[in-house]
């Protein structure tokens, strides 16, 4: 039984240590390599027309600057491929080549653009089956069509597509000039406050209106890190939990059976064995159950890793990614060199033991040690069996308290795991918004061509009987200045108020010209809540102010939610392809729909009731395997208490013997050995549970900085009374868990065999 505990503990120990050290690995290895290899840029600007290439060149030799690449002319557009819809529109830069001091590309596919009519591509899943082919911009003049080329891989993610710089001007729409974009490095940015200062420092001496946006290289390693990052500190606090479990258990272990076998010390002593061989001994007992657990450790590691590393593999070009042998190392060193200083500090008490003592004192236990609980447990009123059981605890304390620290490990888990599960819950609830009684979907947006406008199903809503509060939404891409990649803007006609959004800060948007943004928006700008941001990409720019921050992950937090009216200019055109309807109190949902579709079906719509059953790949992953190190915990913390009863048991095998002969029956023997761990279990519990909110307050936002998220307090507040309350029960649980092999060996022994034992 020991030999299983150690060897479980190790196990999960090592598991969880190899997880997190492999995914922090993976998680910032590619970014780096590919960051060095290319000499991303620290920061990228994108400086508004009006600026003379020669202002922008002289802020390359601003303090702190390294080395800098450009002015490049840069312009957004809207692509369109033969026989497909239209891509959302991207930005474009004039680059006559692929390398420079600053953000030099990889070219992954074909060849770098080198003339009139060529255009190169960001290397990506589909970019290299599209080479060869023409791809159009329906919205300049003469439709222009360039031909793929080539495809390539910034770093630092500074353009969508590149193109010569003659190209650039042919491209750029009559009237409009080209914005300019510099790169910079600095001799410091590893941290967000040093890459601000460079920014200052490089626009010192410009207008402030000069800016039209940046970007810093840490929003492009936080999002490329992103998926691996999340689980960090969710392993982390695992590994943690049982790394201590292991060393509790290991040195709770080697400790009882030192002092459950001093008067085999003693012999050993008398026979010729040293103090050190001796505690070489007990040190054997405690490495050769760690190493085996160890073993099986790292190859779950390596096997829990699989399903995760597997989302990084295609990260900047990567290879398949795997556990690198010096984490093994490093983890396999780190736990084999703690159990064993563990181990010897348990064991050396056992090469002290002075031969005569250990001879003359065998298994016998220190008189009066408990009289005080049994004197107070003897006046409750309860049965004389339970009130035995109740002042165990106080007659080996020491045995108590370890078991009462494994149950405290298995309530902190359990509490977390439940707390997690609850919080992600309300992330995927956040993200999908799903308040909405009843939804109509429409399959794509209209194209261009298409004559017949869509037909508006708000009219018919509205006459709908039952009918609470409706809006629309319709979608469309833009660009932000100084951010690579598109964002996705959602309008809404009508108050979506009620649609489930989580604030984080700020307000809903009440007028046109208002905005609500994601955090990850927020982190890639650079702006604030209260700040003015250009979207690009349309007829006219669109300026909207930002007034609340909601937490939303979907699309890496590149969006923006704001009025159908402030697109108007944008883009006339501009149509809901779906609407939320809420009923009112007491309208069966159902019926409702079954209503409303057969208005709507000469509309060619349809109604479906609200919502969503979609559940994310990487939520189900995190609660799997915090449920599977969880249950782990829980039955390393289960077996020791098993251990520590077990060995409390055998000490006792004389002393149950005169309780059965006195009269005690097998039912009462069972509930006197159930009940020694009761008081055990109810502490372990009620200080695991409040570590375990704690330890989940701790891990939640780090999960979230981790994701590029601001968590609001429905994220982290999620325990509830009566829940805690059963969940400090669970600690009492696993006590009774771990009991009751014990309990029934010692109700089934035979009172003259129990008698008989010294």
């Amino acid at each position: 039984m020991q030999t299983v505990v150690i060897a479980l503990a190790a196990l999960i120990a090592v598991a969880s240590s190899v997880l997190a050290g492999s995914l922090l690995v993976a998680s910032s290895g590619p970014f780096d390599a590919a960051f060095a290899r290319q000499d991303g840029a620290h920061l990228s600007v994108q400086y508004a027309p009006g600026t003379s290439d020669a202002e922008l060149r002289a802020t390359g030799s601003a303090a702190g600057v390294s080395a800098a690449a450009g002015p490049f002319r840069t312009t957004t557009l809207t692509p369109r491929f033969s026989d497909g819809f239209p891509e959302p529109p991207m930005t474009v830069v004039g680059r006559a080549e692929p390398g420079g001091t600053v953000d030099r590309l990889a070219l992954t596919a074909g060849r770098w653009a080198t003339g009139q009519g060529e255009i190169v591509l960001p290397a990506d899943g589909w970019s290299a089956s599209v080479i060869g082919r023409q791809v159009a911009f329906p919205d300049l003049p003469g439709s222009p069509a360039l031909k793929v080329v080539g495809a390539a891989r910034s770093a630092t993610g500074t353009a969508e597509a590149w193109v010569t710089p003659a190209q650039i001007t042919a491209l750029t729409p009559h009237g409009q000039a080209n914005g300019r974009q510099m790169l910079y490095r600095f001799t410091a940015a590893n941290t967000a406050a040093q890459v601000a200062a460079g920014r200052k420092a490089v626009t010192a001496q410009l207008p402030a209106k000069a800016v039209a946006g940046s970007q810093s290289w840490l929003t492009v390693q936080q999002s490329a890190e992103r998926d691996t990052a999340l689980y960090i500190p969710f392993l982390v606090a695992f590994g943690v939990l049982g790394l201590v479990m292991s060393v509790l258990i290991v040195g709770n272990v080697v400790a009882t059976t030192v002092g459950s076998s001093t008067r085999r010390i003693g012999i050993l002593k008398a026979i010729g064995f040293t103090p050190a061989q001796v505690v070489r001994a007990y040190l054997g007992q405690a490495l050769l159950p760690t190493l085996a657990g160890t073993a099986l450790g790292v190859v779950t590691g390596h096997l829990l890793a699989v399903p995760i590393l597997s989302d990084a593999e295609e990260a900047y070009g990567t290879s398949r990614l795997g556990v690198e042998p010096w984490v093994d190392a490093a983890v396999i060193a780190g736990v084999l060199g703690l159990v064993a200083a563990t181990a010897c500090a348990a064991a050396w008490r056992a090469g002290r033991l002075r031969t005569v003592d250990a001879l003359a004192t065998g298994r016998a236990q220190q008189a009066g040690r408990g009289r005080w609980a049994a004197r107070l447990a003897a006046r409750m009123p309860v049965s004389r069996p339970i009130a035995l059981g109740l002042t165990r605890p106080f007659a080996r304390p020491a045995r108590a308290l370890a078991m009462g620290a494994a149950i405290v490990f298995g309530a902190v888990a359990v509490t977390f795991t439940v707390g997690l599960g609850s919080s992600l819950g309300e992330v995927m609830k956040a993200r999908d918004h799903d308040t909405a009684d009843v939804t109509i979907g429409v399959l794509r947006p209209p194209l261009p061509d298409e004559e017949k406008p869509r037909a508006d199903p708000s009219k018919v809503i509205g006459q709908q009987p039952g009918t609470r509060a409706q809006f629309g939404t319709a979608t469309t891409s833009a660009t932000v200045a100084g951010v690579s990649g598109s964002t996705r803007v959602t309008a809404f006609t009508g108050d979506a108020s009620w649609a489930g959004y989580a604030m984080v800060g700020g307000r809903w948007l009440a007028r046109p010209g208002e905005a609500v943004v994601p955090t990850g928006f927020l982190t890639a700008t650079g702006r604030h809540v209260g700040d003015l941001v250009t979207l690009n990409g349309h007829r006219t720019p669109v300026t909207v102010r930002i007034v609340g921050e909601v937490l939303d992950p979907r699309y890496d937090g590149m969006q923006v939610l704001t009025d159908a009216a402030t697109l108007v200019s944008a883009d006339p055109g501009l149509a809901p392809t779906a609407h939320y309807i809420a009923v009112k109190s007491g309208t069966d949902a159902a019926s409702y729909t079954d209503a409303l579709n057969t208005d709507l079906r000469p509309l060619g719509l349809t109604a479906d009731v609200g919502g969503s059953e979609d559940s994310s790949e990487m939520v189900v992953t995190l609660n799997s395997l915090s449920a599977l190190l969880t249950l782990m915990l829980v039955a390393v913390a289960a077996l020791g208490v098993l251990n520590g009863v077990l060995l409390d048991t055998r000490e006792r095998v004389r002393e149950v013997g005169i309780h059965k002969a006195l009269g005690m029956t097998p039912r009462q023997t069972t509930g006197m050995v159930l009940t020694s761990v009761v008081l055990t279990g109810l502490a372990g519990g009620a200080l695991g549970v409040p570590l375990g909110v704690a330890l989940h307050g701790w891990v939640m936002p780090a999960m979230g900085d981790s994701a590029g998220l601001r968590l609001p307090d429905t994220v982290i507040a999620v325990y509830q009374a009566p829940e805690l309350v059963l969940l400090g029960v669970g600690g009492l649980v696993i006590a009774v868990l771990g009991a009751l092999l014990p309990a029934r060996w010692a109700a089934r022994m035979r009172t003259a065999a129990a008698l008989r034992t010294e």
